[in-house]
């Protein structure tokens, strides 16, 4: 299943998870930095939503207070309240 989240307080735009049962097959962030963006999705994919989560909740980009690798855990979060 396919799923669009907004991220809040980090550059990239868009973030499109595609994820079966509990395991994500894919990550595609639009926007932000392209080579940290790229290398988080690729290192997500085949995990299991809890252990994503685990590994990026509370990850700060400089003084933001939230990241892209923290917008994901969010919305990975999202994604199990509505599964």
């Amino acid at each position: 299943m396919e799923y669009r989240y907004k991220p809040q307080g980090v550059c990239s735009r868009e973030m499109v998870i595609d994820i079966d049962g509990e395991i994500i097959k894919s990550v595609k962030i639009l926007g932000g930095c392209a080579g940290n963006t790229v290398g988080v999705s690729k290192l997500v994919e085949g995990r299991a939503i809890d252990e994503v989560i685990k590994l990026l909740k509370g990850i700060p980009c400089g003084t933001k207070g939230t990241s892209c690798p923290d917008q994901l855990a969010k919305a990975l979060e999202d994604i199990k309240e509505k599964v």
